[in-house]
């Protein structure tokens, strides 16, 4: 269940705030406690953005085209398997 939660941010909304702790972390003004858990935080983060980096992939390697590049529609899952 928490990880569906953590799912429902958008990839902007976790990129964004990724580059925020990289900020933070770079800047090398934040005490050690706090700068291990932005890097936690930093590490989820990115793994929220490759989540979703991965089900955009699998979106478009779903699309159809004919030889002009004009779309014929998606392959749906169980034709993919």
């Amino acid at each position: 269940m928490f990880e569906e939660k953590k799912l429902e941010m958008s990839f902007e909304e976790a990129m964004r705030e990724l580059e925020e702790v990289i900020g933070k972390l770079e800047r090398g003004d934040v005490p050690l406690e706090d700068s291990i858990k932005l890097y936690e935080r930093g590490a989820e983060l990115k793994k929220i953005c490759e989540v979703k980096l991965q089900e955009a992939e699998a979106k478009v390697k779903s699309i159809n085209v004919d030889k002009d590049g004009n779309s014929l529609g998606v392959t749906s899952e169980s034709e993919r398997n």
